[in-house]
């Protein structure tokens, strides 16, 4: 892990299947943003056969609890 992947919350890495309210939405990694901010390195648990994958960033300490 690199020095600026510690010093920051990953964004979270998920594989979405299907669409709307009826997506079905499992993570499966986390990605840091390049210091330049025009990349990520990403780390995965496991690789989708089908599905998109999704970056979301990091939920605020009140929202993470929910």
């Amino acid at each position: 892990m690199r020095n600026n992947q510690k010093s920051q919350k990953p964004h979270s890495v998920y594989v979405v299947e299907g669409e709307g309210e009826s997506a079905f939405w499992t993570k499966i990694g986390a990605a840091w943003r390049h210091e330049d901010g025009k990349g990520f390195n990403i780390s995965l648990t496991c690789m989708p056969l089908n599905g998109r994958l999704v970056v979301r960033e990091p939920k605020a300490d009140a929202e993470a609890g929910r």
